[in-house]
């Protein structure tokens, strides 16, 4: 896959773009896309914004805990057969969400298609570690990054769409599908990590490792900095639905057009980072194109109170954040090369812990001026941990 030449090469690597960019998706799709059904599913339920919320919560609680566990036991016993069980599991999660009879009951099994969906989320940086490295690594991850622009993109406008014709259960029913749809392509997938290359010892002592990367400064600036940015995105994305649909009035299906638009620029940035000879002042330029938008955002959610406004100022934001991410997934899986399921698990988690935080925190009191103060707090965050990455001297490969 890394060394051939001819037209296979190009089948296989598109294969492999086709099919990570996919899982990663899907570990967006679980909170994504059921996003524009978060007002009715407060009504069905009959709890408050911030209880129905928490099915964000729990969805990255899973996602974290899940990535945790995974990770090193991926690194022992290899990739393969931990993707196929974990989207076994998320299908249960899903199907069994739909008989639903509380919102408490609705919790768990979400908490339960977060561990399955986990797998392919955190293996969908893992597997490009095993394959390549420095700037191959970048434009592999980049590429990754950019479908994922457009698939997430399609995520809340046919959420929009589903709920808007058969309500909130529709969209887990479309989930399973579409978790069966890769589960039926795996088999195509093979092996990335082979057993020289797998972590020597006993499973405790591949857990062992995140010791080593936890005390990796380089590798957690790099991963806090993913942290922190992936934080203002979760902010953005829970509080959406409401400032859009329930503040501003519109329907599920234009929340839907507008959350698949600014996602666009996501993928763009993902892409402009690579235009960048030294990949890490990507990032930094992006936090410094963030942190003004972000301030005149909140100015706009604070005292404005103008749709189009919010709207304007969300697309350089966005931009910025693909930027950051590219470069933050990059250089923190170069530095955890040698254990890539741990640190990809270290990576994916550590936003995930930022999102499950800022989802609850964006509906407490007004929305508007919440979500203003989240938006603040983690752009002076994620600005802080750019300058802190900018500051490490060594670099990818320009090569």
């Amino acid at each position: 896959m890394k060394n051939t030449s001819g037209t296979s090469v190009a089948i296989n690597y598109t294969f492999l773009v086709v099919f990570l960019a996919g899982l990663s998706a899907f570990g967006s799709f679980v909170n994504d896309m059921y996003i524009p059904s978060l007002p009715e599913m407060t009504r069905y339920f009959r709890c408050s914004v911030s209880t129905v919320q928490l099915g964000l919560t729990m969805g990255m609680a899973g996602l974290g805990i899940g990535q945790i566990i995974l990770g090193p036991v991926s690194d022992k016993y290899g990739r393969k057969s931990i993707l196929v069980w974990s989207i076994v599991l998320f299908i249960a999660g899903a199907l069994v969400s739909l008989l639903s009879p509380t919102i408490h009951f609705f919790l768990i099994c979400r908490l339960i298609q977060g561990l399955g969906a986990s797998g392919g989320y955190f293996l969908a940086r893992t597997i490009p570690a095993d394959l390549y490295g420095g700037r191959q690594l970048a434009k592999t991850m980049a590429v990754i990054g950019a479908i994922n622009g457009f698939a997430p993109a399609c995520s809340p406008v046919l959420g929009g769409f589903i709920s808007d014709s058969f309500g909130w259960k529709g969209v887990f029913v479309f989930l399973a599908a579409f978790a069966v749809l890769l589960l039926c392509f795996s088999p195509r997938l093979k092996e990335t990590l082979s057993p020289s290359s797998r972590a020597k010892g006993s499973l405790w002592e591949a857990f062992a490792n995140y010791r080593v990367l936890l005390a990796n400064r380089r590798f957690m600036t790099h991963t806090l900095l993913k942290g922190t940015s992936l934080g203002l995105l979760f902010a953005y994305v829970s509080s959406a639905p409401f400032i859009i649909q329930t503040h501003f009035g519109f329907s599920q299906i234009h929340f839907g057009l507008f959350m698949g638009f600014n996602a666009l620029f996501i993928a763009g940035g993902s892409m402009v980072a690579l235009k960048f000879h030294i990949l890490k002042r990507a990032a930094f330029f992006g936090a410094l194109l963030l942190f003004p938008a972000i301030v005149a955002e909140c100015i706009v959610l604070w005292s404005v109170d103008r749709f189009w406004a919010y709207e304007a100022l969300l697309l350089p934001s966005m931009f910025a954040l693909g930027m950051i991410f590219t470069v933050s997934n990059t250089l923190a899986m170069n530095e955890g090369k040698t254990d890539a399921g741990s640190a990809s698990a270290i990576l994916g988690v550590m936003g995930y812990i930022f999102g499950a935080i800022v989802a609850p925190l964006v509906g407490i009191g007004d929305i508007m001026h919440s979500t203003a103060i989240v938006f603040i707090v983690m752009a002076i965050l994620t600005v802080t941990f750019a300058f802190f990455s900018k500051k490490i001297p060594a670099d990818l490969d320009p090569n």
